[in-house]
C-alpha cells in the first residue's frame, strides 16, 4: 500500500492520513466517484485504529473531498463541470439570537482581565494604535496559524470593532464606483452596510455546495464576498472544489475576494477548514470575528490584508482609529496566548458532535 505514517512527525496519525488521501483526490491520482481504500483496510495497512482513519475520512467528508454512501464506503466527491450543481437545499429557519453558552469559562476570563489589570497598569489607559496593539495582533496572528493554518504577519492583521466595522471599510477602501458580488442569499447585514456605504452590490445565486458556477463565470466584480463555512441563511459550506474555483476566479480575474470566515472555529469534526486565503492568500482579504467563539459582547473581529494591498490600504484609510478598547484588546491577547479560547473551542466542538449544543 502507498500510504504511510511518518511516526516521528509532529503531525497526529490523522492528519497524515487525511493529507494522503486529499492530495491524491487533488492530484487526480483518485478520480471523482472512485472509491476509497476501505477504513479496515488503512487500519491494518496503517497500523492505527479504526477511530484514527475514520476522523482522516470525517475530516475529508467535512471538506467536501469525499462523500460517505451508507454501507458502501466513502467516494471522492471532488472535482466537476460548471452548471453541475445541485439546487440549493430548503431554507431553514432563522437563527436565535446570539448568546453566550453557559460553558463559558467565565471565572478564567474573570482571572484574566485581574491579570490585565495588575500587569499592563496604566497601559490601559493609553490611546491603540489605528491597526489595534501589537499585543493582540501578535496573538491573532499566532492563533490563526494554529487554528487555520494561515501565516501572515501581525503587520497585516487589522483589529476591527466587530464585522460591521470591516465590511464599511473595506466598501470604503474599494470606493463607490466598485461594485461587490455577494451570494444569494447572503447575510443581509452584509449588503446593508455595503449599500449604505455607497458601494452597489448584486447577488450571485447559491447551489448545495456555493455559489453556482455558471454565474461565477459571467461575474465580472472586482470584488466578491463570501462565507465559505455555514453561510446564513441558506447553511450552504462551499466544497473544496468550490472554494479552488473561486481561488482561480480571483486570480484569473485579477478581482478580490473577501473571505468572510465567521463560525468555521465550530466546525463539528476538524480543527481546520481549507481557506480561500490559504490558496490565494494574494487575491483575499481574510476576515473573522470573536463574537461567536469568544462572546458576543467582545465586539471584535480583524481582517487580514494581503501583502500587496498594505500599503494602498494603509494611504487611503490609516487615518482611523481602533475603535476597540486597549482593555479588552489586552484581555483577548492573553486569551489567545495561553490557550484558553482554545480549549474552550474544543469543548464546543465535542458538543457539536455529540449533538448537545
Amino acid at each position: 500500500m502507498k500510504y504511510q505514517l511518518d511516526r516521528a512527525a509532529h503531525k497526529s496519525a490523522y492528519i497524515q492520513i487525511y493529507e494522503q488521501l486529499r492530495d491524491d483526490i487533488l492530484s487526480g491520482e483518485i478520480p471523482r466517484g472512485t472509491k476509497l481504500p476501505s477504513k479496515r483496510l488503512l487500519a491494518g495497512e496503517l497500523g492505527v485504529s479504526l477511530v484514527t482513519v475514520e476522523h482522516a475520512l470525517d475530516l475529508l467528508v467535512d471538506e467536501g473531498y469525499v462523500e460517505a454512501r451508507e454501507r458502501s464506503g466513502y467516494y471522492a466527491l471532488f472535482g466537476g463541470t460548471a452548471g453541475s450543481e445541485k439546487p440549493l437545499p430548503a431554507p431553514q429557519p432563522a437563527a436565535p439570537p446570539l448568546s453566550a453558552p453557559a460553558d463559558f469559562p467565565f471565572s478564567v476570563l474573570a482571572k484574566t482581565m485581574r491579570r490585565v489589570l495588575s500587569e499592563y497598569d496604566r497601559r490601559i489607559l493609553e490611546r491603540s494604535p489605528g491597526a489595534g496593539v501589537p499585543e493582540l495582533r501578535g496573538a491573532i496572528a499566532a492563533y490563526i496559524a494554529r487554528s487555520r493554518g494561515l501565516s501572515v504577519s501581525p503587520e497585516r492583521i487589522l483589529v476591527g470593532a466587530g464585522a460591521e466595522y470591516l465590511y464599511a471599510l473595506i466598501a470604503q477602501f474599494f470606493g463607490n464606483d466598485s461594485v461587490i458580488a455577494l451570494e444569494d442569499p447572503c447575510y443581509a447585514r452584509i449588503r446593508q452596510v455595503y449599500e449604505a456605504n455607497g458601494t452597489g452590490c448584486f447577488g450571485l445565486p447559491m447551489g448545495a455546495d456555493g455559489i453556482v458556477s455558471r454565474a461565477l463565470e459571467m461575474c465580472e466584480a472586482k470584488v466578491l464576498h463570501v462565507t465559505p463555512f455555514n453561510s446564513y441563511p441558506s447553511r450552504v459550506t462551499a466544497s473544496a472544489s468550490k472554494r479552488r474555483e473561486y481561488a482561480s476566479w480571483a486570480r484569473e480575474r485579477g478581482s478580490y475576494i473577501v473571505e468572510d470566515d465567521y463560525d468555521s472555529e465550530l466546525a463539528s469534526v476538524t480543527r481546520q477548514i481549507e481557506t480561500i486565503c490559504s490558496l490565494a492568500p494574494e487575491r483575499v482579504l481574510y476576515l473573522n470575528t470573536f463574537s461567536r467563539s469568544f462572546a458576543p459582547s467582545m465586539r471584535t473581529a480583524y481582517l487580514v490584508l494581503p501583502e500587496g494591498l498594505q500599503e494602498a490600504w494603509q494611504k487611503k484609510l490609516g487615518f482611523y482609529s481602533c475603535a476597540v478598547p486597549v482593555f479588552e484588546q489586552y484581555v483577548l491577547a492573553e486569551f489567545l496566548n495561553s490557550g484558553e479560547l482554545e480549549r474552550y473551542i474544543n469543548r464546543r466542538r465535542r458538543k457539536l458532535r455529540q449533538g448537545k449544543a
